[in-house]
């Protein structure tokens, strides 16, 4: 999924001045160009790398399988094994492993999405022999010691708590559920508070084994490294990890339940508004122009349709957003708001009208040209720190994008034109969607699809 994974961590205090140093060596850099390589180590593993003059050496990884992988009635096995991998591995338990991070200044993170583990590794250059070997042992020899398992099942349960009050969540996952009823996509990541409790060390160990693997590895470097110390490294890190993964067969699905509207009663001031239904996936030759279609619905900016007509001409919300969400055996336009129990209704008949309303008619011309124009800006601005940049590198990776990507994007955007905008704004929008609604919406009730 198109997303940047959060640290679990808090940074060190060294550590952050030196990234913030790093932001000041690489923001021009990031304006001219990256230059990537592509990387193979003796041992055949690829990385792509860019080489940075900061103190920094940045690592970003993810493999494909996490909560596709969990058993039907275990929802969140992927994910408390990312919160545990580096909770205590090879001789050190949970204690002494988080010190010696914390003594050299190394950030080390994980994280479960629907398709792929991710994971980000940050250290000094003079610290970074250490750092990928303390990996290493997270992916290969992690403890899954009785109390870390305990701790973090307890953290995972009072946020699952948490979210059965939440209309934010409660509008999401009742969303996703209905949205891929029966299929991987449809169950929450975290699990549920009736799956996490019965989540065993065995069913944790026997994740690992099938999934953590070297087949479906994408890996990216950023940081003052040559090509041969690179190698090295992975070699070193992922080298032990087994050469093929033993993964369950996922099925390619299309979201289901267009034309519904699913209420959720919920004693709080505000109703959350979900919203969405099938997008284009990431391979499909439309699916830039689909990239800007929905910039102009709703894709974040303050001059979309979503945001002018319910923010600033009505006053119904603080903010309202959409955005293409390509996974890998779906793809979805899929948006959110929250407003006034009052304003649900005229809130949710604004969304559907300005979603009919550009399916039928398109995009204007001055909407293409500043949608092309943000874009091309915005993405230039998030290569700015080496963190980001190693981000980028695997999610170009695991799009297929190509390694030139980077330097043909503008073009691929200028590439779209009126014409094409229309046309694949009738493809993107023309389907419906399904809206789930938590809150206490006046006027406002659930109804089937058509």
């Amino acid at each position: 999924m198109n997303a940047i994974w959060p640290l679990r961590r808090p940074s060190a205090n060294a550590i952050c001045t030196l990234l913030s140093c790093g932001v000041l060596l690489l923001a021009p850099h990031a304006a001219r160009a990256v230059t990537i390589e592509r990387v193979v180590s003796p041992g055949g593993i690829e990385a792509w790398m860019v080489r940075s003059p900061t103190p920094v050496v940045a690592l970003d990884f993810a493999i494909l399988g996490s909560a596709d992988q969990d058993p039907a009635d275990k929802p969140g096995v992927a994910n408390l094994v990312a919160s545990l991998l580096d909770e205590g591995a090879g001789a050190f338990n949970a204690m002494e492993f988080h010190d010696r991070l914390e003594r050299r200044a190394i950030e080390m993170s994980f994280s479960a999405g629907r398709d792929h583990l991710r994971g980000s590794l940050r250290a000094l250059n003079e610290n970074r022999e250490e750092a990928f070997d303390y990996l290493r042992l997270a992916l290969t020899e992690p403890r899954f010691d009785a109390e870390a398992v305990e701790r973090m099942r307890a953290q995972v349960m009072s946020r699952l708590r948490r979210e059965t009050v939440s209309p934010n969540d409660i509008a999401s996952r009742n969303w996703w559920a209905t949205a891929f009823p029966g299929h991987p996509y449809g169950r929450p990541v975290e699990g549920t508070l009736e799956s996490v409790p019965r989540i065993t060390v065995e069913d944790m160990r026997s994740y690992v084994r099938r999934v953590l693997a070297r087949d479906n590895l994408k890996i990216a470097i950023v940081g003052d490294i040559d090509p041969a110390a690179a190698g090295d490294l992975l070699d070193r890190t992922f080298g032990k990890l087994p050469a093929k993964a033993e993964l369950a067969a996922v099925t390619p699905v299309a979201a289901q339940g267009l034309g519904r509207r699913i209420v959720i009663q919920l004693d709080v001031p505000q109703a959350v508004v979900n919203f969405g239904g099938p997008g284009i996936p990431r391979s499909d030759p439309d699916f830039m122009a689909a990239y800007i279609v929905n910039h102009i619905l709703g894709g974040g900016s303050f001059s979309s349709r979503l945001y002018r007509e319910v923010r600033e001409k009505r006053g119904l919300a603080y903010g309202i957003s959409g955005s293409l969400v390509w996974l890998n055996y779906s793809a979805l336009m899929i948006g959110s708001t929250a407003t006034r129990a009052d304003a649900t209704g005229k809130t949710i008949e604004i969304i559907e009208h300005e979603i009919r309303r550009l399916a039928d008619e398109g995009p204007t011309q001055e909407e293409l040209d500043k949608a092309k124009a943000y874009l091309k800006g915005s993405f230039v601005l998030g290569l700015d720190t080496s963190s980001r940049i190693a981000a980028q590198l695997v999610q170009m990776q695991l799009d297929n994008l190509g390694i030139d990507y980077i330097e043909r994007r503008s073009g691929l955007i200028d590439a779209v034109t009126l014409a094409d905008a229309k046309r694949v704004a009738k493809r993107l929008l023309d389907n419906g969607i399904l809206v789930t609604v938590a809150g206490r919406p006046e006027g406002v009730s659930s109804k089937e699809g058509n």
